[in-house]
């Protein structure tokens, strides 16, 4: 089983919310998820991105991939891909 991590749409229409999630690849963007890891709401000014580092490492260390987007954030917040 593949695993990602990746965003998953939450919200209504024009105020998005997003998860970041652990989700097998084969599910779609919005399906059932394996974890939910952090949040991302980019209509927030201040610290946007919140996750739990210690669940991403974990992940990351089972073997899972980021998406683009959450690796880009993943690097922000310190954590080595």
């Amino acid at each position: 089983m593949a695993v990602v991590i990746r965003l998953s749409r939450r919200g209504s229409k024009k105020k998005p919310f997003y998860r970041v999630v652990a989700v097998d690849k084969r599910k779609p963007r919005d399906g059932r998820c394996l974890e939910v890891l952090g949040t991302f709401d980019p209509l927030t000014e201040n610290d946007p991105f919140k996750v739990d580092l210690d669940k991403a490492r974990g992940w990351l260390a089972k073997g899972a991939q980021p998406s683009d987007t959450v690796a880009t954030f993943l690097k922000k917040a310190g954590v080595e891909l």
